[in-house]
C-alpha cells in the first residue's frame, strides 16, 4: 500500500512516472477501476487490517481520544487482524513499514496494539505516521525502536525509509522457510510528505514538470481515456480555483523540484516492489501468491512546509549540532538531521534532502487525482478512489490479464477476500469479547470476472464528510454541515453534474440509510459540527 498516492499516480492509471514493476503486474492481473478507501491513513489502515469500517475498530478520526466509541483513536479490542485471522488457517504473517493505529509511539509505553501483539510474527517499520524518510520516528524492529545508523539488522551506505522497507519485505519472503503459507503487509510512506527522494532517483524527472501542472493533468486524462480506465462521458474536473494557471505560478523552479521529488519517491517505490517480486520468483512463491496494490487516500493537498522564505526548525542554524549515532529520533519533523543540520522549510529552501521538510501542495495534488474532485480527507472521488491492482498467476486466468474490472470494491473487502482464499475462520467472539463481524464482500470472483455479489452500499465518514455508494449512485457531502450532492457515477464520475434537485426523493432515501448507517456503524455521534477537531 502505498501512502498519500493519487489515482493517476503510477504508469498503469496514466501517470508518466516510470512504475514498470507495477505496470508489469498490472499487465499479467486485473485493474480495479473503481476501487475505494477512506480518504485518510489512520481509517483506511484501521478498515484494511480489519474488515470493518473504521469507526467500528475504533478509529474514525485520528490517533486523538475524542471521547466517543467510534474515536477512540486505538485499535480496538473487539476487532481482529487479517493477521490474526489467517493464523486460524496456518499462515505465518509478516508486516513491514507503517502502522498508525495506536496512540502509544514511545519506546517505553504501552506495546498491546504493536504489529507483534496483533498477530504479526515479524515487523519492521514505523509505529507513527509520518516523518523524515532519512530519519524515521518511531523506527521499530520487532517490539524495539531503534536507530537508522546503530540496528544491526539493516546496514547500509545510505538509509531510505521506502529501500528498508522493501529490502526488509524481500528479506522476510527468502527468509520464510517453513511449509506454511504466508501473509504479508508491505505498508509504504511514500510518496507522503516530506518530499525526500535519492538524488540518483531525482535526476530521472529533471526537466519531466516544466510544462507545470495544466499539462500533466491533460496528458494523463489523455492517457486514461486511450487506456479505457475512464468513460469518454466523465469530463476531466475543471482546476481547483486555488491553483493558478501554470503560466501564472510564482516560484515555478521550485514547485517543478517538488513534483521532480514526488515523482522520484514514487518511481522508488514502484523499485522497491520490483525486488519483493523477484524474492517471490526467488523462492518459487510468485504463481501461487495473490499480490494486491492499492493507496491509502487519494493526493494531500495539505500544504506542508510551503510558507514564504526560509522557516528554521531550530536555532542556531549556521552551527552543527549532530545527534547521536544511538539516539531515538521522536519527532515527526526533526529539528536537525543526523550529522547536525538544521531542518528547513519554506519557498527559498529546495526540497529532496534530508535536511528539508515540504508538501508537494494543492495543485500537483490536484494533478496526482485527475480526473477526480477533490482530496485526502475528502469523500469526493479524489479522495478515495484508489488504484487496486490484483496479479496472481495460479488464480487469475490469462485471458483477463490486463484486463479492467468495473465493480466497486473497498477496503473493507479485503479481509472478506483473503478469508475466503486463505480459508480462514473469522471468529464470532474470542474469549468473552464479541467479535464486529466482518462487514465487507470477497473480491475474488472479479478477478476472473464473475459478479461478487454485493449485498449492502458502501458508505464513508470522515471529519464529517460523508458519502454513500449504491450501485451507479453516489450521496456525497462536504462537512458535517455540507448539503447532501447526488451523482450518476455510470454517467459522472467526475461529479460534474450534481441531480439532488432533480431527484429529491433517491436523494432523502439515501441520506437516510447513510443516516441509520452511520448510527450503527459508530460514525454518530461524531465530534464534528459542534467544534472543530483538534489537528
Amino acid at each position: 500500500m502505498a501512502d498519500d498516492m493519487g489515482w493517476s499516480d503510477i504508469g498503469c492509471y496514466g501517470s508518466e512516472i516510470k512504475t514498470p514493476n507495477l505496470d508489469a503486474l498490472a499487465g499479467g492481473g486485473v485493474r480495479f477501476t473503481q476501487f475505494y478507501n477512506t480518504g485518510r491513513c489512520c481509517p483506511t489502515r484501521a478498515t484494511l487490517l480489519t474488515g470493518v469500517y473504521a469507526h467500528q475498530a475504533g478509529i474514525g478520526w485520528m490517533m486523538r481520544n475524542q471521547n466517543l466509541p467510534g474515536y477512540k483513536g486505538d485499535l480496538g479490542q473487539n476487532v481482529r487482524t487479517i493477521a490474526e485471522v489467517v493464523k486460524t488457517a496456518g499462515y505465518a504473517t509478516y508486516m513491514s513499514g507503517k502502522w498508525h493505529v495506536t496512540p502509544h509511539t514511545s519506546p517505553n509505553g504501552p506495546k498491546y496494539n504493536w504489529p507483534r501483539q496483533r498477530g504479526f510474527d515479524r515487523f519492521y517499520g514505523t509505529i507513527h505516521g509520518a516523518g523524515s524518510f532519512f530519519d524515521p520516528n518511531s523506527l521499530t524492529r520487532e517490539n524495539t525502536q531503534v536507530s537508522p545508523l546503530t540496528d544491526k539488522g539493516y546496514k547500509t551506505d545510505e538509509f531510505y525509509y521506502t529501500d528498508a522497507i522493501s529490502d526488509h519485505a524481500a528479506r522476510y519472503i527468502r527468509e520464510h522457510k517453513s511449509d506454511k503459507p504466508f501473509f504479508i503487509y508491505v505498508a509504504y510512506t511514500a510518496p507522503h510528505w516530506p518530499m525526500h527522494a535519492l538524488e540518483k532517483d531525482i535526476a530521472k524527472y529533471k526537466g519531466k514538470y516544466d510544462a507545470g501542472w495544466d499539462a500533466m493533468r491533460k496528458a494523463r486524462y489523455a492517457r486514461q481515456l486511450k487506456m479505457g480506465l475512464i468513460d469518454p462521458r466523465w469530463k476531466m474536473s475543471d482546476r481547483d480555483r486555488r491553483a493558478p494557471e501554470w503560466e501564472a505560478a510564482p516560484n515555478r523552479e521550485w514547485e517543478i523540484r517538488l513534483m521532480e521529488t514526488y515523482a522520484a519517491m514514487v518511481d522508488n517505490l514502484d523499485q522497491g516492489m520490483g525486488r519483493v517480486v523477484t524474492a517471490l520468483k526467488e523462492t518459487g512463491q510468485y504463481e501461487n501468491t495473490l499480490i494486491l496494490f492499492l493507496a491509502d487516500n487519494g493526493g494531500c493537498a495539505e500544504g506542508m512546509g510551503r510558507g514564504k522564505g526560509i522557516q528554521f526548525k531550530d536555532k542556531d542554524p549556521n552551527v552543527l549540532k549532530p545527534m547521536g549515532r544511538g539516539e531515538l529520533q521522536t519527532s515527526m519533523i526533526p529539528k536537525r538531521t543526523r550529522d547536525g543540520r538544521v531542518v528547513k522549510q519554506g519557498t527559498g529552501v529546495m526540497t529532496g534532502g534530508p535536511d528539508t521538510y515540504h508538501g508537494y501542495g494543492l495543485a500537483w495534488a490536484n494533478a496526482s487525482n485527475t480526473p477526480f474532485r477533490e482530496y485526502k480527507h475528502w469523500v469526493h472521488e479524489g479522495g478515495i478512489s484508489s488504484p487496486l491492482i490484483a496479479h496472481w498467476p495460479k488464480g487469475i486466468s490469462k485471458n483477463r490479464h490486463g484486463k479492467l474490472e468495473n465493480q466497486s470494491g473497498h477496503l473493507i473487502d479485503l479481509m472478506a477476500t483473503c478469508v475466503e482464499l486463505g480459508g480462514a475462520n473469522y471468529p464470532a467472539t474470542v474469549g468473552d469479547k464479541k467479535i464486529v463481524p466482518m462487514q465487507g464482500t470477497s473480491l475474488a470472483p472479479a478477478f476472473n470476472g464473475k459478479n461478487i455479489g454485493r449485498k449492502s452500499p458502501i458508505f464513508w465518514e470522515h471529519e464529517g464528510n460523508r458519502a454513500m455508494r449504491d450501485g451507479q449512485w453516489k450521496l456525497v457531502a462536504k462537512g458535517a454541515r455540507g448539503p447532501w450532492e447526488l451523482y450518476d457515477i455510470a454517467a459522472d464520475r467526475t461529479e460534474l453534474n450534481n441531480l439532488a434537485a432533480k431527484q429529491p426523493q433517491r436523494t432523502q432515501a439515501m441520506a437516510d440509510a447513510w443516516e441509520a448507517w452511520a448510527v450503527k456503524a459508530l460514525a454518530k455521534p461524531w465530534p464534528y459540527g459542534k467544534k472543530k477537531p483538534k489537528k
